[in-house]
């Protein structure tokens, strides 16, 4: 092979998305796809960390969640030095009047997608809560980035949804029977529609060229002055003892913080349909501790979808095959 070639073959694989700035190739080996997948795995802990915080309520929890990650990730992003002083994106992000409504759009669906979460999985069961959240998200971010026309799915990423989505079923029908409860279900469909409109709305800022992290601490510390009131309303004692401290700073500084800044640093690279099916990482994680360490078992069906739902995700994270080309008169391939 000429050295020509292979820059040529290296330049396709490396060239990002179109629109997609050239700082958007930093992160973890694999690109933005294996940013969004470490992103899940850090959700999926939050189950059974979860199970420290006695007598805190699933409302309180969220909203502590979403509020402590709110202003972790504003004050990433206020001191992140990016082309001038420290938290200039983020001054020139909220500056701009047509940002403003993707903002409160964004922030309003953080709201709505966590606490009709967790209000769902009170009703429902973790499980099939999660499940349904988890799994229709891929779908629905299809759904709206279509109608917004903003892009349309891939084969590729239709056929790991379908494989993702029926692993899921298979994890939660395989696994111990849960009270399924319709509202419960609705609740859980709705979380899983709020988290496609902010996949969809995160994605849009940052293919445009706003800064990432800017991205994450304007929507979260948006989100969190939305559920401010009910963290205040809520009875919050758990906070007082070190289980709920401890429990509460890994949710907020942990899976919030650090999740999202690998999920929206992702986006970068990853459209957020795909981004979407990799999360359905979540359940998996969850199931895996769920059964390590909550002493949870997992039929042979689960397993087989738990298996599914891996190789689906693992379609994704794997980079294409370029395509080759032959070059007229020529044998050679570029």
């Amino acid at each position: 092979m000429s050295a020509r070639t292979s820059r040529q073959r290296t330049s396709r694989q490396d060239t990002p998305e179109k629109g997609t700035p050239a700082r958007a190739r930093r992160g973890l080996p694999g690109g933005g796809s294996a940013d969004i997948l470490a992103a899940a795995s850090l959700w999926g802990t939050t189950g059974t960390v979860r199970t420290f915080a006695d007598g805190a309520s699933s409302v309180s929890v969220g909203a502590v969640r979403i509020v402590l990650g709110g202003l972790v990730l504003l004050a990433l992003a206020s001191l992140t030095r990016r082309g001038g002083a420290r938290g200039a994106e983020l001054r020139r992000l909220l500056a701009q009047r047509r940002s403003r409504p993707l903002i409160l759009l964004g922030a309003a669906a953080i709201a709505v997608y966590q606490t009709a979460f967790f209000v769902a999985v009170a009703r429902t069961g973790v499980a099939a809560g999660t499940v349904v959240t988890i799994g229709s998200a891929p779908a629905f971010t299809g759904l709206v980035g279509f109608v917004a026309r903003r892009s349309a799915p891939s084969g590729r990423w239709a056929l790991a949804t379908a494989g993702a989505v029926g692993g899921c079923v298979a994890l939660i029908g395989g696994g111990r029977d849960a009270g399924i409860e319709p509202a419960g279900v609705a609740l859980a469909l709705l979380s899983g529609l709020s988290y496609a409109v902010y996949a969809t709305v995160a994605s849009a800022l940052i293919t445009r060229g706003e800064d990432d992290r800017a991205v994450a601490g304007a929507l979260f510390a948006a989100a969190g002055v939305i559920l401010l009131p009910v963290l205040l309303a809520w009875p919050a004692g758990w906070l007082l003892t070190w289980p709920g401290a401890l429990t509460a700073l890994y949710l907020g500084v942990v899976t919030t913080g650090g999740g999202y800044v690998l999920f929206t640093r992702g986006l970068r690279t990853a459209p957020a349909t795909t981004a979407t099916t990799l999360t359905l990482a979540e359940p998996a994680v969850a199931a895996v501790l769920g059964t390590a360490v909550l002493g949870e078992r997992l039929g042979a069906v689960a397993l087989g979808g738990l298996a599914l739902l891996a190789a689906s995700l693992l379609a994704l994270v794997l980079p294409a095959g370029v395509p080759r080309k032959r070059v007229r008169g020529r044998n050679k391939l570029v």
